[in-house]
């Protein structure tokens, strides 16, 4: 089995003998891109900056494949690691050329010129070479800090939100070029990001962060479909919880009726559960006896996204096809249909996971 291209274990880091991130361990493999995501000030870039060697490893260990880049008592230089890094304000010089950005990093060699002309095809600014970056878009300045950071031929690529400066489109075009780029050229990656959409297009694993702890590192699928806390099935995608109980180790009795997930849990029955419902497990019934009210709609072509509300008060969302057409106020019959339950313990009965059996 091919060893980890990048192992964090029990890492806990910070600055000025303030501890940010606490007990961080992921791996990744050869050829993974990778997201960190996150809210503001759950400890994302941090942990980028310790792998880059920017912070200090107070416990714990980062390695680069069989390199030991940090720890407690050892850590090897930024420019050492043989990791590139690609910043949110590009970090482009003004007063050099395309070429000459690609080329800081580049060691004095005869080939200079050949690695300058495949990088720049790479990233399809062939004929860029003279320009200065304020004679460049935002999405060619990009392009160039990525060539720049590819140029030494890095063993891992590290970017800190590198597209939130750009405009939805062209974030959404130049993180799938990106992407690409980085397939064809097996290189690993790691984003730090906000954006739970940018991180689950771009990326093959995905770390969820919050308060300095990585919450869960899995693939976009498992993040969206087996959320193993409250925190980050509510945090990713779309949905709302209601209450219910338990009435059996599959199902649940709510105000939408009994709820039957494919699994057991261990709960006990009686216990408080939040059930979370996505848009697409709650679907028009016009024949079903359960009515909501429609309190917010969003037209968006094939679909039309409505905010409902029940009987109660809750809150749940769905996606109907946009030829029925109902209006804010206008009562619309539902049910659930749902492959599996995503459900948690109530926050009385502690917020702890309802855990498959």
């Amino acid at each position: 089995m091919e060893p980890p291209l990048l192992a964090l274990d029990d890492v806990h880091s910070g600055y000025n003998h303030h501890t940010i991130v606490h007990q961080i361990s992921f791996h990744i493999n050869p050829g993974d891109i990778c997201s960190l995501l996150g809210p503001s000030g759950c400890g994302k870039t941090t942990t980028l900056r310790a792998i880059a060697g920017f912070e200090s490893v107070s416990q714990g260990s980062i390695k680069l494949a069989d390199t030991l880049l940090s720890s407690p008592k050892k850590s090897i230089p930024p420019e050492q690691r043989k990791i590139g890094m690609v910043f949110q304000d590009y970090a482009l010089f003004p007063h050099l050329t395309v070429a000459k950005n690609i080329a800081f990093g580049l060691p004095k060699q005869a080939s200079k010129a050949a690695t300058i002309e495949t990088l720049l095809k790479l990233v399809n600014l062939t004929g860029y070479e003279e320009r200065y970056p304020h004679e460049l878009s935002g999405g060619q300045q990009q392009r160039v800090a990525l060539a720049r950071a590819l140029a030494p031929a890095p063993k891992l690529l590290l970017m800190d939100e590198p597209f939130s400066n750009l405009d939805v489109d062209l974030r959404r075009r130049l993180s799938e070029e990106v992407r690409e780029i980085l397939k064809s050229q097996g290189i690993s990656a790691i984003l730090v990001t906000h954006d739970q959409e940018e991180a689950f297009s771009f990326s093959d694993k995905v770390g969820v962060m919050k308060d300095g702890k990585l919450l869960q590192w899995d693939t976009p699928y498992n993040l969206y479909h087996e959320p193993r806390s409250h925190f980050v099935a509510n945090f990713i995608g779309q949905g709302h919880f209601i209450r219910g109980n338990a009435i059996s180790p599959e199902s649940v009795a709510t105000e939408l009726g009994e709820l039957t997930g494919n699994r057991s849990y261990n709960w006990v029955v009686g216990t408080p559960i939040e059930v979370l419902l996505r848009p697409d497990d709650v679907i028009e019934a016009p024949d079903s006896p359960i009515k909501a009210e429609v309190v917010q709609k969003v037209f968006k072509g094939a679909m039309t996204h409505y905010h409902l509300r029940l009987p109660t008060g809750s809150i749940v969302e769905s996606l109907i096809p946009s030829h029925h057409n109902y209006e804010v106020g206008e009562q619309i019959g539902i049910k659930v249909e749902a492959d599996h339950l995503v459900a948690f313990s109530s926050p009385t009965d502690g917020n702890k996971p309802s855990v498959p059996l």
